[in-house]
């Protein structure tokens, strides 16, 4: 994959085996929790992380951005696709989530270019 995901992954994953490693019940059944919610349901795990990548968008999370974008890329996304995900967290986002749409979209031209 490219840097970005590269250096993203390997900071996330770091980071992560420090927290969990606290082992602070609260924050690991957060963890948890979190991961459990983007298994395949009675939605697919494909309709989730599309819509995780809304509402980070929307929240404005660039790291949330950069992982549902990078999960959404391994659930087989078409760019058409990410590009429609997009419209819809500008339209309820409105204009403030334009630059986030720009680092959304750098990171998955990245994704794309192999």
């Amino acid at each position: 994959m490219g840097q970005q995901l590269d250096e993203f992954n390997a900071y996330r994953e770091k980071m992560n085996g420090v927290i969990l490693g606290k082992q602070n019940k609260v924050i690991n059944r957060l963890f948890n929790l979190d991961t459990n919610t983007y298994a395949e349901g009675a939605l697919s795990t494909k309709t989730k992380e599309m819509l995780g990548l809304v509402a980070s968008m929307v929240l404005r999370c660039d790291d949330c951005i950069k992982y549902h974008v990078a999960k959404c890329h391994e659930q087989g996304i078409t760019t058409e696709e990410m590009y429609e995900i997009f419209a819809v967290a500008n339209i309820v986002g409105g204009t403030i989530v334009i630059p986030h749409t720009r680092r959304a979209a750098e990171f998955w031209e990245e994704l794309i270019a192999g």
